[in-house]
């Protein structure tokens, strides 16, 4: 299956075969009858891994990252287990993948490990942009167009099976804990590189678009092929361009309403819920609650007052579509409602500078696989 006379087939004829067989990509219902046989061999996802990032050229080649991730059969399902294994583990690259598990060859669940190292070893870029509400309308209106951001800026990104806890108090401290199943996008300068990103009216939108692009899963023709070699499909997929991962926008309103709302909760014994210069922390949900964004709020300081005005609800025909903001907190008692509403109506008048700074993006591994593999539709450009 895997040899073409004394050749051992190329990353993108390997990820052909993948395709063929990842029916079961996304859905959160499995039925066996779905799959083919060969999806649920696991000795065939033994030999593409060892194909794909051991034995292949492009794996021998590679001067980027050399770990490589197994996970564990018994820890697909959670984020640890009994034993207080986490559910996967990590090698250092070597020449043969069997002596590089050792003992723990039965323990590997092969396709999940495979989907896993096609996402850790592809490149990722983060675009955080201040948007306007006419803009984002006219992006609805005309699919492909391009978001022209009011502010923007990129960077590069790196999937992980685990998450990085951040305090955001003095200390700067942080933690890691597994994420597997999920895939986390970590930022660990959040509060000095993307701490720019300041939204000053209104009018404006907080926008976080995470796009893959380069690495494992976007592989290239052989460039020592000659044209009269390469295949129609060859010549017209040589320079793929990049996937939108994950799109996602919120106004100025729902990020001031909830940060006034833990500004003003009953029983708070934190010293920033009183000052609107110390940041906290609230969570963005993507289009139709795919993926997380963890974002780091904080108040500016300013002199100017402007009437507080509603943002224009939009609503999204497309992938890219209005966020929610959710506080992963205690509900609120109606006492501490009425508190806020009354606050609110003294005090919200002055329009208060909003900092954002992402600190991570969360999303299921499958969603990130099929994506990459499967998503048609131009990525969106800002």
């Amino acid at each position: 299956m895997f040899t073409h006379g004394s050749q051992t087939p190329s990353r993108r004829e390997l990820l052909s075969m993948v395709k063929k067989h990842s029916n079961l990509l996304g859905k959160t219902v499995v039925d066996e009858q779905d799959a083919s046989d060969i999806e649920m061999d696991q000795g065939f996802w033994h030999d593409v891994l060892n194909l794909y990032f051991i034995q292949g050229k492009e794996s021998r080649g590679r001067q980027d990252d050399d770990l490589v991730f197994f996970v564990r059969k018994h820890g697909t399902n959670s984020k640890d287990d009994s034993n207080g294994n986490l559910p996967y583990f990590v090698r250092r690259w070597a020449s043969e993948l069997d002596s590089m598990v050792g003992d723990n060859l039965l323990e590997v669940d092969w396709r999940r490990s495979f989907y896993l190292n096609l996402i850790a070893h592809t490149s990722f870029t983060v675009t955080v942009a201040i948007c306007s509400n006419q803009v984002l309308r006219n992006h609805r209106a005309g699919q492909g167009t391009p978001l022209n951001p009011i502010y923007k800026v990129l960077k590069t990104v790196y999937a992980s099976p685990s998450r990085v806890n951040f305090h955001l108090d003095a200390r700067k401290e942080a933690e890691t804990v597994p994420a597997y199943p999920d895939i986390c996008f970590a930022i660990d300068d959040f509060d000095s590189t993307i701490d720019t990103v300041v939204l000053s009216d209104t009018d404006h939108c907080y926008c976080v678009v995470l796009d893959a692009h380069d690495g494992a899963a976007f592989p290239t023709v052989n460039l020592m092929l000659n044209d009269a070699q390469k295949t129609e499909n060859d010549l017209g997929k040589t320079n793929k361009v990049k996937v939108t991962i994950f799109s996602g926008f919120v106004s100025y309103q729902m990020v001031r309403e909830a940060f006034d709302a833990d500004k003003y909760r009953l029983g708070s014994l934190l010293s920033f819920s009183h000052s609107s210069s110390k940041a906290d922390r609230l969570y963005m949900k993507g289009p139709g609650g795919r993926g997380e964004v963890e974002v780091a709020v904080s108040g500016v300081e300013d002199q100017s007052r402007h009437v507080l005005e509603p943002s224009s609800p939009i609503v999204s025909k497309s992938g890219f579509g209005l966020a929610t903001i959710v506080k992963k907190a205690s509900s609120f008692a109606s006492v501490a409602k009425k508190v806020y509403e009354a606050a609110s109506r003294n005090a919200d008048d002055e329009m208060l500078p909003l900092k954002c700074c992402l600190m991570s993006i969360s999303l299921p591994w499958e969603h990130i696989a099929h994506d990459m593999l499967f998503k048609e539709g131009p990525p969106v450009n800002m």
